[in-house]
């Protein structure tokens, strides 16, 4: 029987050795969070396993207590401190990856979630992210639910029966928000580039920042597209509600929008609850190869923070520090191959540093790791144009990216490929 408590109240469920498991997101479970904070000492030898969502869950759980430690599979601004004291353990998996390390033999011994609906409900609302809820559902671990009165119910989510929750605490708080991101004349350029790649009735995955957001606005003239991605955002909100994302043309959901998670303004968040198409799934559905490969033309579109000539991508390193994640990329780019017609991108400014740096590298970074392999990239695209190195042999793909790096950068380029290739 489902138990109402305090957020207060929920400190005193934590004992030495507990695996805790902290949903994220626009779901995050403020309120306990901060009793938590309230009663440190309650913390004190508990592992917490943070559910991240970049750009918006930040929470530094290590900071509560000397003796807390934590897991995550992403690096946030706000946990890399304790990454880099050793307190925080970051686990390299991509998203669909995580859903099989929670469904497997790893000690699940309290799940903190954030859900909607009332109390006394017999179904609890996944709210506006349901990224794990799949694997509560399978594992049933003992679960407490934190139902802010201000995180709306979808019209169409995974939900949890009220006989999987253990404690429901009610709590009044805003919700995160994502600022609308400022579009840069590049982030422009490089849209208009991407935007040139995506057919009508193509199905759609993106990520966001300044780029995905030019790129969706660049889609205004595009019909019946499709959307299948981890996320939601305003700009793709925008794109249903003009009738240019309308899933008419996919084989599987159709005429449904299917993510794990909307991340955006307040007003966005309504929109999209209450929206009769938006279909919020788990990661295990939104990142799953037997699903992305049952979508026709799908194109998957992400990021990166450098591509050497050989066509690996760094998407989550600098300088060998962990900054970031592994993330999704990898999922939807291997499932866009796998999809008949589909295609993936990876969009990104040719330099960084303002323009003192390179991001098409001759070899990546001392120490990064390759995120996706270079046989996993098919576009990429910068703001001096898209290439394509899928069955390109080593030497054309590297020629294909030099043609789209920054000017100023080409020679050096040329002749560090040159150089390399060499015989003995």
């Amino acid at each position: 029987m489902t138990r109402r408590i305090s957020a207060e109240q929920v400190p005193a469920l934590l004992e030495p050795g507990m695996n805790v498991f902290v949903m994220g997101g626009p779901n995050e479970p403020r309120g306990i969070i901060e009793a938590l904070r309230a009663q440190p000492e309650r913390c004190a030898g508990v592992r917490f396993f943070q559910s991240i969502v970049p750009g918006m869950t930040d929470t530094d759980f290590c900071a509560i207590h000397p003796q807390v430690r934590s897991s995550a599979y992403f690096i946030t601004p706000g946990t890399r401190e304790p990454y880099l004291r050793g307190r925080l353990d970051y686990i390299p998996m991509q998203i669909s990856a995580v859903t099989d390390f929670l469904a497997s033999d790893y000690p699940l011994d309290l799940a903190i979630l954030g859900l909607s609906g009332p109390a006394d409900a017999t179904i609890f609302g996944g709210g506006l992210n349901v990224d794990f809820l799949d694997v509560i559902l399978q594992r049933r671990p003992p679960v407490v639910a934190e139902l802010n009165h201000r995180l709306p119910t979808p019209h169409d989510a995974t939900s949890l029966p009220a006989a999987c929750v253990d404690y429901v605490v009610e709590t009044e708080h805003a919700l995160p928000q994502l600022p609308l991101p400022e579009p840069t004349q590049e982030s422009v350029w490089i849209a208009h580039h991407v935007a040139a790649l995506v057919k009508d009735g193509d199905c759609i995955q993106t990520g966001v920042g300044a780029i995905p957001y030019s790129v969706l606005h660049a889609l205004g003239d595009k019909n019946d597209l499709g959307l299948h991605s981890g996320i939601l955002d305003d700009a793709g909100m925008a794109l249903i509600e003009a009738g240019n994302i309308t899933g008419s043309r996919k084989p599987i959901d159709r005429f449904k929008h299917v993510v794990a998670c909307a991340m955006g303004t307040a007003d966005f968040y309504d929109r999209a609850a209450s929206h009769p198409h938006v279909r919020f799934r788990p990661f295990g559905h939104t990142h799953a190869a037997r699903v992305l490969v049952g979508l026709d033309n799908f194109v998957s579109i992400n990021s990166a923070m450098e591509i050497d000539l050989q066509g690996q991508m760094n998407a989550e390193m600098i300088n060998g520090s962990q900054v970031t994640g592994t993330g999704g990329a990898v999922d939807f780019m291997r499932g866009a191959a796998g999809s008949p017609g589909g295609r993936s991108i990876i969009a990104m400014t040719a330099t960084a540093a303002a323009g003192r740096r390179s991001r098409i590298v001759a070899r990546l970074g001392d120490g990064n790791a390759a995120t996706a392999l270079r046989t996993d990239v098919d576009y990429v695209v910068t703001e001096h144009g898209a290439r394509r190195l899928r069955f390109l042999s080593e030497r054309d793909r590297a020629r294909a990216l030099i043609e789209i790096a920054a000017p100023q950068f080409r020679d050096e380029l040329e002749q560090a490929f040159e150089r390399r290739h060499q015989a003995p």
